[in-house]
């Protein structure tokens, strides 16, 4: 059965080429770590932006006090050395970025305070993300930045006996985006380049888990349900006429399956498919294919790894009652369908709880 597994994986993840970054509201260390899987296996806090159905996964209630997350690409570092700057600062970026041309820049912060109970949640996200690089003439820098502020809300719906869970997540989000190739030689300032707003999104998520020893099960989620538009809530944190990009619907889908080894030994392995609008608009499916595993001891220490399209992912996690520390490498594609680029990155995570 495993084999089986494994030669559909592969065979679902073909060596096409490859288009540029996919970029998701949220992304989280576990699941970065499982190849960028999440719908069909979440069963945290986190369910409330991966999957509200995944609420009704809950044993008990929870609140997450402090949950810092860090992503950078492994180039950090040595760009940094070389030409000091702050991270989510357009300006001062543009210099370490001059000095290594042609560089992927990548920096991502987040925290998620929560809490959650068996199929509802609630929870404020907050993150910054900056994307960039400089061409080898030093005339252009694609910049795409992110400022994201949202109050979510979940709940879920448990039907035959939680076979069937149904889910459903609002959320009131505050952006500044940035999101266009800059003249460097300006200067890079918010208030010129900045486009702000808020929007009201929500997301509807499907879990069917099947009756069998392995809990074989199936999941979609609906995302943006309707389209979602940042033109509530103008000068809100920054004074500007610019209206972020809409966000289109679109709808992920994922099958799993969840094998008990021993007592305290079980494993989740899953196969998930996202952007199914987006995917059908691409020439290249490769980036929006994803698959998972996770080894869970004693629900204290877990080994997990992926694919993320053509690029292994892999993590680790310590667990208490009231901490995780966790460690995640990815890789992302950055290139074109000509020329195709990993980005390695690396993710810290330190999550406190009560």
């Amino acid at each position: 059965m495993n084999r089986m597994l494994i030669i559909i994986l592969f065979a679902l993840i073909p060596c096409a080429g490859f288009a540029q970054e996919v970029r998701e509201f949220y992304n989280s260390a576990r699941s970065l770590a499982m190849g960028n899987t999440s719908i069909a296996v979440v069963n945290d806090e986190t369910a409330l932006l991966h999957n509200p159905a995944g609420l009704g996964k809950l044993r008990d209630y929870y609140g997450t006090i402090l949950d810092p997350e860090f992503d950078g690409a492994t180039s950090l570092m040595s760009m940094y050395q070389k030409t000091p700057f702050s991270p989510f600062n357009l300006e001062s970026v543009k210099g370490a970025l001059d000095a290594k041309r042609e560089s992927y820049y990548h920096a991502r912060v987040q925290l998620f305070p929560s809490f959650v109970t068996r199929n509802f949640g609630i929870g404020i996200f907050g993150r910054y993300q900056l994307d960039a690089a400089m061409n080898a003439a030093g005339t252009t820098m694609s910049t795409a930045y992110y400022d994201d502020l949202a109050l979510v809300l979940g709940y879920n719906f448990r039907f035959f006996e939680g076979r069937v869970k149904l889910g459903v997540a609002g959320r009131f989000v505050s952006r500044i985006e940035v999101n266009q190739d800059l003249d460097p030689t300006q200067n890079l300032a918010l208030t010129t380049y900045g486009a702000e707003g808020a929007a009201v999104a929500a997301d509807v998520g499907l879990i069917l888990t099947g009756p069998w020893s392995w809990l074989p099960t199936i999941s979609a989620v609906a995302r943006d349900v309707g389209g979602t538009k940042f033109t509530a809530g103008k000068g809100l944190r920054l004074q500007t006429t610019n209206i972020p990009a809409p966000i289109t619907q679109d709808i992920d889908v994922a099958v799993a399956l969840f094998p008990i080894h021993a007592s305290r030994a079980r494993s989740s392995f899953t196969i998930e498919y996202q952007k199914m609008t987006a995917a059908s608009q691409d020439a290249n499916k490769t980036k929006y294919m994803h698959a998972g595993y996770e080894l869970n001891l004693s629900d204290i220490f877990f080994i997990r790894g992926g694919m993320n399209g053509a690029y292994w992912t892999a993590g680790l996690e310590l667990a208490s009652e009231h901490t995780q520390i966790m460690l995640t490498t990815y890789g992302e594609e950055v290139g074109t369908s000509e020329t195709p680029t990993e980005n390695r990155r690396m993710v810290m995570k330190f999550s406190l709880r009560f």
